[in-house]
């Protein structure tokens, strides 16, 4: 009795100790009292911000132990870059460590990064889907065509192998023209398999299927609420929240780390979506302060502005010293133009065209487009556009405050002043008494507004009224304001 009790003993211990060993990784962490669960959100809009912040919540949680990484997943998708970057960021993690836990939606490029988790799980009436390439055209949002369908095709592919998703079904969510059929087999087994597929099949494999249903027709992409999701083989389970989901996956006692944006995180895509309108005002004010030289606030808000724009994409890593130094080098060119070499001219647009380029490459994180990677292009053109557009935007707003505001300014600052407003009192200026209204003269510079001219054979300070007077224009005196000798152009009426 004793001699079959000892064997006996060792064999169960044997075979408890066999499957513990067999079991995966996770189970043993679900045990452990120590369990630390991060939980990483995705919400808004997929841009290069949040790509930065995803990377850097990796960072983070592989310095130091832990059990799972919930991606909390709810937004309508955004930048295709962007979201390829956050999805080979969420593959680094170890396989079976990552969960997707769709709240609402996880839609275009949020379903492309639901699924490259290990695992789904999604909330009630939750939607994840419909990852179709689109682009905003004359007539609201265009579909893109095979060219750009095809890349994507193929990222889901990869993750539908990975994690074992029907390929089929992932296919559908990007193109319209695939159809898909669910085949039930004579065993009972279910498969999804595409048309182009089906008809590949031999007649004896067609006779072992049971039954077949279209799932997805053509001229639809697949968008599936969260039944369907488990349905078909997506979803692992429909929860309320992300702590009934971690009950069901045997997590009992664990800590729950949510990880969010920082406030600079947040900042830099603030900054990131506004970063046109920035751009415009800072090229306008470096415009502003080369009609009017003497590098006073107009020079320093611009100088501010492009720094923060750069600033921005370094953050995000669109950025390096090489775009640092050629908007720098564009920089120095402006100051020759502004100080050394007054005029818009050669040193002007090398200035300028080097900081086109300069932020042009800011903007996005390659030099030369790939042509296997087709949104490439349409980020530079659309780069090109934005940049250029904010020159564009930028000299005309600096041509209208040096037109009028600034002449405005000038007129309404007759200092130096004694108190709050002289009113009408009268300049007695030495050189404003040689000279009368009427009399005529030449611009010895650029009058932008304020310069110099020879009038009567003397040199006097002098400001345009209203307008920009170029070198060696005769011009006469207009008016005389206090100290300040007003001219315009001899022709002007």
């Amino acid at each position: 009795m004793a001699y079959r009790t000892v064997p006996f003993r060792m064999f169960a211990w044997l075979t408890a100790a066999a499957v513990l060993l067999l079991l995966p990784a996770s189970f043993h962490a679900r045990n452990n009292n120590d369990d630390t669960v991060y939980v990483i959100e995705i919400s808004g809009t997929v841009d290069p911000g949040m790509s930065a912040y995803v990377q850097r919540t990796h960072r983070e949680i592989t310095q130091a132990p832990y059990s799972l990484v919930v991606v909390d997943v709810d937004t309508y998708g955004g930048r295709v870059d962007s979201a390829m970057e956050i999805v080979d960021t969420l593959i680094r993690f170890p396989e079976g460590k990552t969960v997707s836990f769709v709240q609402e939606k996880a839609i275009s490029a949020g379903a492309l990064i639901a699924l490259a988790s290990s695992e789904l799980v999604m909330a009630p009436g939750s939607t994840i889907g419909d990852t179709a390439p689109i682009a905003m055209g004359t007539e609201g949002p265009e579909m893109l065509g095979e060219k750009y369908q095809s890349p994507i095709r193929a990222k889901f592919r990869a993750l539908a192998e990975r994690n074992n998703y029907p390929v089929a079904l992932t296919e559908a969510m990007v193109t319209l023209e695939i159809v898909v059929y669910e085949i039930t087999m004579e065993d009972g087994t279910v498969t999804y398999m595409t048309d182009a597929a089906y008809q590949d099949l031999t007649e004896d494999e067609r006779g072992q299927i049971a039954s077949r249903k279209t799932v997805v027709p053509e001229g639809q992409l697949l968008t599936m609420h969260d039944r369907e999701a488990e349905t078909y083989g997506f979803s692992r389970m429909t929860v309320a929240d992300i702590p009934a989901m971690l009950a069901r996956m045997g997590y009992d006692d664990y800590t729950l780390v949510r990880l969010t944006p920082s406030w600079s995180e947040e900042m830099v895509r603030l900054i990131g979506s506004i970063a046109p309108i920035l751009l415009m005002i800072g090229l306008a004010a470096l415009y502003v302060e080369m009609q009017a030289p003497g590098f006073g606030f107009p020079g320093t808000i611009g100088v501010i502005l492009l720094a923060i724009v750069f600033f921005g994409q370094y953050t995000v890593g669109l950025a390096d010293y090489t775009e640092f130094l050629i908007i720098l080098l564009g920089l120095v060119f402006m100051g020759v133009e502004v100080f050394v070499l007054p005029g818009f001219g050669i040193a002007g647009l090398a200035g300028a065209a080097l900081i086109t380029i300069g932020f042009v490459l800011a903007l996005q994180d390659f030099v030369v487009p790939d042509p296997d990677i087709p949104w490439q292009m349409d980020i530079l053109v659309n780069n090109i556009i934005r940049v250029l557009g904010s020159f564009i935007l930028a000299f005309l707003g600096g041509l209208l405050v040096v037109r009028f505001l600034l002449p405005k300014i000038s007129s309404k600052n007759e200092g130096p002043f004694l108190v709050s407003d002289l009113g009408g009192a009268h300049a007695d200026s030495e050189e404003t008494k040689r000279i009368k209204t009427g009399d005529a003269g030449i611009a010895l510079t650029y009058l932008r507004p304020s310069g110099k001219a020879e009038i009567n054979g003397e040199i006097f300070d002098v400001i345009s009224d209203n307008e920009y007077i170029e070198k060696s224009t005769p011009v006469f005196v207009s008016q005389i304001r206090g100290n300040w000798i007003v001219v315009q152009r001899k022709d002007a009426p």
